[in-house]
């Protein structure tokens, strides 16, 4: 059984991110299913763009702290989003948080309604925004990612288009995504993946010179006792023992 919904409309992919019951967390399966569906979608010349999105009212809500996936695995599926021959749009009607902020900042252009919050909550489990930073890092205002790194504060949706994290929020999405994928679609395919190259460009640089460092970041903090102490507090409804 697939997590990921696939759906087509004149050429856009929509791929749903659809483990609500575990608020989409970014577990080995899902990630793994994912990365065949853009895989699918990046091959398939009848794809003009793709738009992830997802079920529940939750877009991603991180890591899946129960079956989490390895750290150079989610490397790849941010690198394969920003890689993809195609635009890839994210649709959020909901929360995101940690690892699902790596998402939205891996993909072309990432809109919101106003329901969404965003947060990046790792250092409240005694980790630290490593891998997504790959993305997040080249695309977002550093001195707001100073500050919600540092604090896990939660940001509305005029915050983060605000830091460069969406692209744009309103009441209807699907409404401000009508004429961008309408542009989309009456773009030539060479010209749009040769733009995104363009685009990319600096990003993909990030990846080169820091994935393997921050992949090995990733694995030291997930193994250390403030993240078993945060993880387990998390799981259990508690305040962690180094809350003041």
């Amino acid at each position: 059984m697939t997590l990921i919904g696939r759906s087509r409309t004149r050429g856009v992919e929509t791929l749903s991110l659809d483990a609500p019951e575990r608020r989409n967390a970014l577990s080995a399966a899902l990630v793994a299913d994912l990365a065949a569906a853009l895989t699918d979608a990046g091959k398939d010349t009848g794809v003009r763009a793709v738009v992830l999105t997802h079920t529940g009212n939750t877009f991603s809500a991180g890591a899946d702290l129960r079956d989490p996936p390895a750290p150079e695995t989610l490397v790849d599926l941010l690198r394969q989003i920003v890689e993809l021959p195609k635009p890839v749009l994210a649709r959020v009607t909901g929360h995101v948080r940690a690892g699902g902020l790596g998402l939205l900042a891996a993909c072309d252009i990432a809109v919101a309604s106003h329901a969404a919050t965003f947060a990046f909550t790792e250092v409240r489990i005694g980790v630290a925004p490593a891998v997504i930073s790959l993305p997040l890092l080249p695309r977002t205002d550093p001195r707001a990612l100073a500050r919600y790194y540092l604090t896990g504060e939660r940001l509305d949706t005029a915050e983060a288009t605000r830091i460069g994290l969406l692209t744009a929020a309103a009441d209807d999405v699907d409404e401000v995504l009508a004429p961008i994928l309408d542009g989309l679609r009456r773009a030539a395919p060479e010209a749009v993946a040769e733009t995104k190259r363009l685009l990319t460009a600096r990003v993909l640089e990030t990846f080169d010179r820091d994935a393997d460092a921050l992949t090995a970041l990733s694995a030291r903090l997930f193994a250390s006792a403030p993240a078993r102490e945060g993880m387990t507090a998390f799981l259990e409804r508690r305040d962690p023992e180094w809350v003041v």
